[in-house]
C-alpha cells in the first residue's frame, strides 16, 4: 500500500495527479483542504469512484504545520510521498499573497513532512526561478545571479531554496514550464499565457488564411500540456533518485513566438507567419522600438489619464499588464536529465503544432469570452436562432405563442413566460411534440417580485438567455375625453407594457454582460409613426419601452449586447378581438407577426419598421398640420369601442370632415 499526501489536489495540476495516483488499486491519497472546499474532494472522489482512497483533511495551507493537529496526523498512519503542488501561480495577485502561500506554505509543508517522518517531499517548483537567465539552465542550476522582478518569480525562488536548503527531509523536484492544456482533450481551467492571445488571432481568422504575414523575432517561451506534466510525475515520483534531484518538464529547445503563433492560427484558421526577419534586423528593430517606445510608455504611465488609457486598453483586449514582461523568456532550459529518466517509460512530450488545435477548439467552446457571440456566425448558414436560448413573454397565445413555436422550430430553446399556466403549458407540450426544447415559467411582468423570483429561476436552471423578446402587452383604446377620470389606464398600460419588461430586461442583463452577448427585442408599434387617436395610453408606454431600448443599447453595444425595437403593424389577435371597430381594419395575423420578430432577432436592426410605418410618420414629417387635420377627421368618423361610448353614433364623414376643416379654418384667422 502507498501512501499520499498532497496538497493542492483541487488544482488544475492536482486534480489530474491524484486522479493518476488513485489508478493504483493499493493507492491512498490524504488531500489537504480548507473547510470552505472540503466538498471539492469528496466530489472528486465520487467521480473517480475512490471514495474510500481519496481523504479530505482540513487544515490551511498558510498556518503553521498546514493547521493539522496531532490527533489528525495521527489518524493518518504512515505516510510515503508528500507532494506539494498548492501555490499561487498568477503574476497578477499581491505580493503579500505570493510569499504568504508560495514561500510560508511551503515551510509549514516541511514542518509537516518533519512530524510524518520524513517521507519523500515531491516539490513542484517552476522554471520561474530561472527568470531572465540567458542560455542554458540545467537542472543542476539554481542561484546563477538571476534578477527576480515579479513577486510570483521571487517567491517561487524562494521557495525552491527552502526546499534546497533543508536537510531532514529528502526531497524532489519538479520544475515544470508554462503549463497549457490537456494535449487530447485541450481541456484547462483558466485564461493565462498564450490563452491571453487567443481571442486576437480569432479576429484574425476573418482574414484570408493564406494571406502571408511577416514578422520580426519576438523571442521565445516555452509552454508543455497537463497530460505530461502530471504522466512524468507520475512516473518519476516513484523512481530511485538522490535527494534534491530535479526535473525540467518543460520543453527541450525554446519555442519561438512566431511558431506558437502559428500553431495556434492553423487551428483558428488566421493568417500564418510566412517569413521573419533575420536575427541581426530583428535586433536593430527591436532596440530602436524600444529606443523609441520606452520614453513614449514611460510617458503615458507618469500622466494619470495616460496610464487610465492604457490599462483600459489592456483590459479590452482581455491582457493583463503584469504579463506582457513575461511573454518570452531569453532562457534554454536543458531536460536531459529529465530525458534520460524518462527513457523507456513511454512519455514523450509532443509538439505544440500536434496538440494546439486541442486546445484552441476546448478555449474556443468554454474559455472564450466572445462565444457566445461568435455563435452567430457558426450558424449563419443554418439558422442565427440554433442553440440559443431565446425568452419570449406573451408566450401563451398569439404573437408570443406563433414566434415560439417558429424559434423552436429553428432550433432555439424557448423560454416561455405567461401569466396563464395551463396555456403555457400546452404551447411547451406543442414544442416538445414537435421535438422541440422549451420551459414554461408562469409569470405575472406586473408583479416585481415575481418578475424577481422567475429571473432567478430561469438563470438558475438554464445559465443564462441568449435573446429577449418582450412581447406581453395591454391595449386600452380610448379617447381622453372618457379618460379624465380612468388615471388607472395609464398605469396599468405602464405597469405591463413598460415596468414589467424593463425590470425583466435588467434582470437579465448582467448575464448578457458576462457573456458578451445578448439581443433584447422590444416588441413596439406602428402607432407610434402614426400618432394614432384614441391610443394615448397604450402608445405612450410603447414609447417609453422604445426610448428604453434606445438609450440602453447605446450604452451596452460594445459589450456585445444589442436592442431591436419593432414598431409592430396592427395584428389580429385576442387582444384585439373584443374591438368591433378593428374588423374593418386591415390586420397581419399571428404567424406574419411572428416572422417579423425572427427577422428582429436574426438581423438585430435598431428599428425594424414596415413601409406603410414608415410612410405615414414621412409623410407626418413632411407635412405635419395636414396629418394632424386628416388624423383629426379619422378621430371623428371612427367609433369609440370603450363599453361607456358605446351608444355613440359617429357623423357622417363629410359631416366630420366639414366640421374640422372649418374649425381649423376659424382658429387660423382668431
Amino acid at each position: 500500500m502507498t501512501t499520499y499526501f498532497v496538497t493542492g489536489a483541487t488544482g488544475f495540476i492536482g486534480r489530474r495527479l491524484v486522479a493518476r495516483l488513485l489508478t493504483t488499486p493499493e493507492a491512498t491519497v490524504y488531500a489537504l483542504v480548507r473547510a470552505s472546499s472540503k466538498h471539492r474532494v469528496t466530489e472528486l472522489a465520487c467521480q473517480l469512484g475512490r471514495d474510500n482512497a481519496l481523504i479530505p483533511v482540513v487544515g490551511d495551507l498558510t498556518e503553521e504545520a498546514l493547521g493539522i493537529d496531532e490527533a489528525t496526523l495521527g489518524a493518518l498512519g504512515p505516510v510515503d510521498h508528500v507532494v506539494h503542488l498548492a501555490a499561487i501561480y498568477d503574476l497578477t495577485a499581491a505580493e503579500e499573497d505570493n510569499w504568504s502561500a508560495n514561500v510560508a506554505g511551503t515551510r509549514n509543508v516541511l514542518t509537516l513532512a518533519e512530524r510524518l517522518g520524513s517521507p519523500r517531499l515531491h516539490h513542484v517548483s517552476s522554471i520561474a526561478v530561472a527568470d531572465d537567465h540567458a542560455g542554458r539552465f540545467t537542472e543542476d542550476d539554481f542561484d546563477l545571479g538571476q534578477s527576480l522582478p515579479s513577486p510570483y518569480h521571487a517567491t517561487k525562488f524562494e521557495a525552491e531554496r527552502l526546499v534546497r536548503r533543508q536537510r531532514a527531509v529528502p526531497v524532489t523536484v519538479y520544475r515544470p514550464s508554462a503549463v497549457v492544456g490537456d494535449s487530447r482533450t485541450g481541456e484547462m481551467d483558466k485564461i493565462d499565457g498564450p490563452y491571453y492571445f487567443l481571442p486576437a488571432i480569432t479576429r484574425l481568422a476573418s482574414l484570408p488564411g493564406r494571406l502571408p504575414l511577416p514578422s520580426i523575432d519576438l523571442g521565445a517561451t516555452n509552454l508543455v500540456p497537463v497530460d505530461y506534466v502530471v504522466d512524468a510525475m507520475a512516473y518519476l515520483m516513484h523512481r530511485d533518485a538522490p535527494s534534491g534531484a530535479t526535473y525540467h518538464l518543460a520543453a527541450p529547445e525554446p519555442q519561438p513566438l512566431h511558431e506558437v503563433y502559428n500553431a495556434f492560427a492553423a487551428a483558428a484558421g488566421a493568417p500564418r507567419v510566412a517569413a521573419v526577419a533575420p536575427a541581426a534586423v530583428s535586433t536593430a528593430l527591436r532596440a530602436a522600438g524600444g529606443a523609441l517606445g520606452r520614453p513614449v510608455v514611460s510617458a503615458i504611465e507618469r500622466s494619470r489619464t495616460g496610464a487610465d488609457v492604457l490599462a483600459a486598453i489592456l483590459d479590452e483586449l482581455g491582457v493583463p499588464r503584469q504579463v506582457l514582461p513575461h511573454l518570452s523568456s531569453p532562457v534554454r532550459f536543458d531536460t536531459a536529465a529529465t530525458r534520460d529518466a524518462l527513457a523507456g517509460s513511454g512519455i514523450e512530450l509532443p509538439a505544440l503544432a500536434d496538440y494546439a488545435r486541442p486546445l484552441y477548439r476546448y478555449w474556443a467552446d468554454h474559455l472564450d469570452p466572445d462565444r457566445a457571440r461568435r455563435h452567430a456566425r457558426q450558424h449563419a448558414r443554418s439558422s442565427p436562432l440554433h442553440g440559443r436560448t431565446v425568452l419570449i413573454t406573451g408566450a401563451s397565445s398569439g404573437i408570443g405563442r406563433a414566434t415560439a413555436l417558429r424559434a423552436a422550430g429553428e432550433g432555439a430553446t424557448v423560454v416561455l413566460v405567461a401569466r396563464r399556466a395551463d396555456e403555457l403549458e400546452a404551447v411547451r407540450a406543442e414544442i416538445a411534440e414537435a421535438g422541440g426544447q422549451a420551459h414554461a415559467f408562469p409569470c405575472d411582468l406586473t408583479d416585481g417580485e415575481a418578475v424577481d423570483a422567475m429571473v432567478k429561476n430561469v438563470l438558475d436552471r438554464l445559465g443564462g438567455v441568449d435573446m429577449l423578446v418582450n412581447n406581453a402587452g395591454r391595449s386600452i383604446r380610448r379617447s381622453l375625453n372618457l379618460s379624465t377620470q380612468r388615471f388607472h389606464d395609464f398605469e396599468r398600460t405602464m405597469a405591463i407594457n413598460y415596468f414589467g419588461h424593463v425590470r425583466l430586461t435588467l434582470g437579465l442583463l448582467p448575464a448578457m454582460q458576462h457573456r458578451h452577448f445578448g439581443h433584447v427585442v422590444n416588441v413596439t408599434s406602428q402607432g407610434l409613426e402614426t400618432d394614432t387617436p384614441r391610443f394615448s395610453a397604450y402608445l405612450a408606454s410603447k414609447a417609453a419601452l422604445e426610448e428604453f431600448g434606445l438609450c440602453a443599447g447605446r450604452e451596452t453595444y460594445d459589450e456585445g449586447v444589442t436592442f431591436t425595437s419593432l414598431r409592430m403593424p396592427l395584428v389580429r389577435t385576442e387582444m384585439i378581438a373584443s374591438g368591433g371597430v378593428y374588423r374593418s381594419l386591415p390586420a397581419i395575423s399571428a404567424d406574419q407577426a411572428a416572422k417579423l420578430v425572427l427577422k428582429a432577432l436574426a438581423r438585430k436592426p435598431v428599428i425594424l419598421s414596415l413601409p406603410a410605418g414608415t410612410a405615414a410618420e414621412l409623410a407626418a414629417r413632411t407635412s405635419p398640420r395636414l396629418a394632424r387635420a386628416v388624423a383629426n377627421v379619422l378621430y371623428r368618423i371612427m367609433p369609440e369601442s370603450a363599453p361607456e361610448a358605446r351608444h355613440h353614433r359617429p357623423p357622417h364623414p363629410l359631416v366630420s370632415a366639414a366640421r374640422t376643416v372649418t374649425r381649423l379654418t376659424w382658429r387660423r384667422r382668431a
